[in-house]
């Protein structure tokens, strides 16, 4: 097993490919670098194996557009183009569905691309995620590795305790490749 390499200028763009790095390792190489330490931990991993290869960095993205400016909502109120989950979003909803409402990440998908529908239609919609979601599976993001590793372990492991699943996973994470749960893992509880 090859050890992690330390994330420097030093390191060769392929090899810090293959680790895992904490969104806080990243940024803090990005800001003792100068490059812009903004942004999801993929743009961040991107950013930085560009800088690793070439020694430029990587221009970001432009600014994303200003959030547009919501009045009174009602059933009938057209969902705004660049909506953002705000206290007054989450007012309404609460409101017309209960206190149990959350902005879960499949609804505020949802809200994000479908302005110029209703907030009625949000309220349907909302409804028809949270029927999905106890039929099925849970999508994970790709960036959230270990939260899909932890699930993964939980289910080839019934029985098995969080700790197990953690010294599992930096096991893992240790390893060049892939995060994925394997069933090999488990040599770390040995």
């Amino acid at each position: 097993m090859s050890e992690r390499p330390e994330l420097t200028t030093n390191t060769k763009a392929d090899a810090f490919k293959k680790y895992y790095y904490l969104k806080e390792e990243l940024v803090q190489f990005c800001r003792e670098n100068g490059l812009p330490a903004s942004g999801s931990k993929q743009e961040l991993t991107e950013r930085i194996a560009h800088f690793l290869e070439t020694g430029k960095v990587l221009n970001s993205p432009a600014k994303k557009k200003a959030a547009a400016a919501v009045g009174d909502i009602t059933e009938s109120t057209v969902i705004e183009a660049n909506i953002v989950c705000s206290e007054k979003h989450r007012t309404f909803f609460r409101e017309k569905i209960g206190k149990s409402f959350s902005f879960n990440v499949a609804f505020q998908k949802w809200l994000k691309s479908n302005a110029g529908k209703t907030y009625a239609d949000a309220i349907t919609a909302y409804y028809q995620i949270l029927a999905e979601k106890k039929n099925s599976k849970t999508v994970i993001d790709k960036q959230f590795e270990y939260n899909t590793y932890i699930r993964d372990f939980f289910a080839d492991n019934q029985g098995k305790s969080l700790d197990d699943a953690i010294k599992c996973w930096k096991y893992k994470k240790s390893l060049e490749g892939h995060n994925r749960y394997e069933r090999s893992d488990l040599i770390a509880l040995i």
